[in-house]
């Protein structure tokens, strides 16, 4: 494997050769035209904005989509093995998907031949969708679900005892409609960049390189970033119009990064140690029916007002909420079962997660209603604070009576690595 500078090596396996065959690509031209990748970046990038021409670094202690600022469109996607597939498949899988990753989130082509330098007989190695396109600050994250070490009691691949302790399916939480072909499965890849085009050729060629190994399981597309991953990123809104994300950890918080998001040295395998834990849950919103709510009951709901997102106990937006506060009726001034509450450190043992979540919207049901909400998902050193803060949310959350919990799942996410080695690669040491 190479660094993605479009050097000479293919860094594919014959097995990710073969699956860009299978999916309709063709081999790799080693030493092709990695080169006119470049050039046709560079072209773009004469016009390009600052948030297109953005470049995170595929490698490095912990893997990209997690700290960094989070982008504003989202491509997830789960993956099950494919029947007959062994260990050495779900390995060379993850080679693949590294190397391929390292190059597009250079605003390369997938390999050096890419979408034009290959026999013009065969289909070319890159879908060509993202040609002439910046890396738009493309993040790549990969995930291993709890079934890659057992599922149903078997032990599919040899991995079982090198699974982590913590990593389980969630509990069915109340009120939780799961429909499996959004929840669960073997592995995952959250790809977020500021152009969805980008991220969506992302998950496309990734999904192509796994042909004959894995499928899709379920995937997802976001909108609209619903946190902050950093102090100069303003607090977005979400579907029902308040901010979002306003308390989230922040990437330059290295204290409670240790704290809450970054697996310890002790905490499992070593081969997890500056991994973290992935939750999604795909939460619909009744929108219809909260648009016909009074905009006071709204506030009641979250515990904030709608304009400044500033607590109804009083101050701005980043002023701590005071749960003991009263109102002019003697009342309390943040409704013990709203949301800001139930969600808060403060009455979760101290508790935090780092949220990266997106809107989504999926057309309109058959009535006419938005098919749309929220795809929440939080890093979390252990899957279990995720799990206590659900419980609190679950039981009497005010909100729960707009929002429908159709999709969840949970991830090991391996650290990151140096140039050259593949995401997971301590699992085979």
């Amino acid at each position: 494997m190479t660094s993605p500078d479009g050097s000479p090596a293919s860094g594919l396996t014959r097995r990710g050769m073969l699956g860009l065959l299978g999916a309709g690509g063709a081999g790799l031209v080693a030493g092709g035209v990695g080169g006119a990748a470049v050039a046709a970046a560079a072209t773009t990038d004469a016009v390009a904005t600052a948030a297109e021409r953005l470049v995170y670094p595929f490698f490095g202690a912990h893997q990209g989509g997690i700290t960094t600022p989070v982008q504003e469109h989202l491509h997830i996607a789960a993956f099950d093995m494919a029947d007959g597939a062994n260990r050495d498949d779900i390995q060379t899988l993850l080679q693949d998907w590294s190397y391929a990753a390292s190059r597009m989130t250079q605003g390369l082509d997938v390999t050096s031949s890419g979408a034009l330098g290959g026999d013009p007989q065969a289909p070319p190695d890159d879908t060509g969708e993202a040609i002439g396109t910046p890396a738009n600050g493309l993040t790549i994250t990969i995930g291993l679900g709890p079934t890659l070490f057992r599922a149903d009691g078997v032990d599919r691949f040899g991995l079982a005892v090198r699974a982590p302790e913590d990593l389980v399916a969630l509990p069915r939480f109340v009120g939780d409609d799961l429909n499996p072909r959004q929840s669960y499965g073997d592995l995952c890849i959250q790809a977020c960049a500021n152009d969805p085009q980008v991220a969506v050729h992302a998950i496309r060629n990734l999904t192509r390189i796994a042909f004959g190994r894995a499928a899709i399981r379920w995937s997802q597309l976001g909108f609209g970033r619903t946190s902050r991953t950093t102090s100069e990123q303003s607090t977005p809104r979400n579907l029902f119009g308040y901010k979002d994300g306003t308390a989230n950890i922040l990437a330059d918080d290295t204290g409670a990064l240790k704290q809450h998001v970054w697996v310890g040295e002790d905490d499992g395998p070593s081969w997890l140690a500056g991994g973290t834990y992935l939750v999604v849950r795909k939460i619909a919103m009744t929108i219809e029916l909260w648009d016909r709510q009074r905009l006071a009951e709204q506030d009641r709901i979250f515990g904030r007002n709608k304009g400044e997102g500033a607590p109804l106990s009083g101050g701005d937006e980043f002023t701590p909420p005071d749960f003991a506060a009263n109102d002019a009726t003697g009342a309390p001034a943040i409704d013990p079962d709203s949301h800001v509450r139930l969600a808060h450190p403060s009455q979760n043992d101290g508790i935090r997660l780092l949220r990266r979540g997106y809107n989504f919207v999926d057309g309109n049901s058959e009535i006419g209603q938005l098919a749309a909400g929220l795809l929440f998902l939080s890093f979390q050193r252990s899957p279990e604070q995720f799990i206590a803060v659900q419980r609190r949310l679950a039981a009497s959350d005010l909100m729960n009576e707009y929002v429908r919990h159709v999709g969840s799942s949970v991830w090991a996410v391996p650290p990151g690595v140096e140039d050259g080695g593949y995401i997971g690669s301590g699992l085979f040491d």
